[in-house]
């Protein structure tokens, strides 16, 4: 084969969501309260289809379960994760997602773990990224009495940071944020606190206070990042997370840069720029080549060994991590 698979976005409509990914990314939204793009689902709330090749036409869950050749015969039930681009026209509720096994137990779905590269913030945005109660009870106290300000740690947040979101982590977008989303595939968030605010109908969205008292990790932990960074001439690879779930790397480039696989399959998001990927044959010569522009997602399947990318363009890529 030696195609990438291109994949059509999903967008879904939130309280939160604005207009920005078409103002940003040129995407023809269905409405001005769009506050996701799912740019490579394989969940049954927004599943991506192939747009191109021998496989145009087909859902990402189709391939999944048919032709699982095409991710290296990966093991699994579901496609594992899900990449999305996010775009925070008002706060998120605080939220904190459980782990695979009180997700599996209770949802019937993985846990979530995630990770967020901001691709734009408003001078001034703040994420809230942890808590601050010693213990459990101490958790649910703060959290029944409304002690936001006491309870809740904010960060201040710009383009270009990256953070790492495990499961069990309180945290929220603030206002004026568009992220980059690498997730486990999953859709199962509890809310903590939305602010009082209501739809359009006038209703409160529900809450999920004893779930979330249940899988919020206390004390908090701080993730650890160790980032690194290999430079090819004026490009790099940027490495900022490898977990047991996904590996997420930025591709910077200036020009050109070349890469092989390290993984049975890589997802990629262009999310600055425009160039063009270039899918060699064995012996590194010229296979095809295909346009990239802000806003493309593919994947680039197992055989798919070597290809490089040329222009002036900026892609957050991941692969399945070891136990993905």
């Amino acid at each position: 084969m030696q195609q990438p698979l291109f994949l059509t976005p999903v967008f879904q409509e939130k309280i939160w969501g604005g207009d920005r990914l078409h103002t940003v990314f040129g995407f023809d939204l269905p409405s001005n309260k769009i506050g996701e793009d799912w740019a490579i689902s394989a969940h049954p709330h927004g599943v991506s289809v192939v747009e191109n090749g021998e496989f145009a036409g087909q859902k990402l869950d189709e391939l999944w379960a048919n032709h699982r050749e095409l991710f290296g015969n990966a093991k699994g039930d579901v496609f594992p994760l899900l990449t999305k681009i996010l775009d925070a026209e008002d706060e998120l509720s605080v939220q904190v997602h459980p782990d695979d096994a009180y997700g599996l137990a209770h949802e019937g779905e993985l846990g979530k773990t995630e990770c967020w590269y901001i691709i734009d913030a408003e001078p001034g945005s703040t994420i809230i990224y942890g808590h601050n109660a010693k213990t459990r009870e101490e958790l649910e106290v703060m959290i029944k009495e409304g002690r936001w300000d006491d309870l809740l740690r904010k960060v201040p947040v710009k383009k270009g940071d990256f953070f790492y979101v495990p499961s069990g982590t309180i945290h929220a977008i603030g206002k004026g944020i568009m992220i980059l989303e690498t997730q486990q595939s999953s859709d199962t968030t509890y809310r903590v606190y939305d602010y009082d605010r209501k739809d359009d109908q006038g209703q409160t969205r529900e809450l999920h206070i004893q779930q979330s008292v249940d899988v919020t990790t206390v004390p908090a932990k701080d993730a650890q990042l160790t980032i690194q960074q290999q430079n090819q001439g004026q490009s790099s690879i940027v490495t900022y997370l490898k977990t047991a779930f996904f590996n997420v790397y930025e591709w910077q480039v200036k020009d050109i840069l070349k890469l092989t696989k390290n993984a049975p399959y890589t997802l990629a998001t262009v999310i600055d720029g425009a160039g063009n990927l270039v899918v060699e044959n064995e012996a590194g010569m010229k296979a095809e080549s295909y346009e990239l522009k802000k806003g493309s997602s593919f994947i680039l399947p197992s055989d798919i060994k070597k290809w490089r990318i040329e222009g002036d363009v900026t892609i957050i890529a991941s692969e399945p991590g070891e136990n993905a």
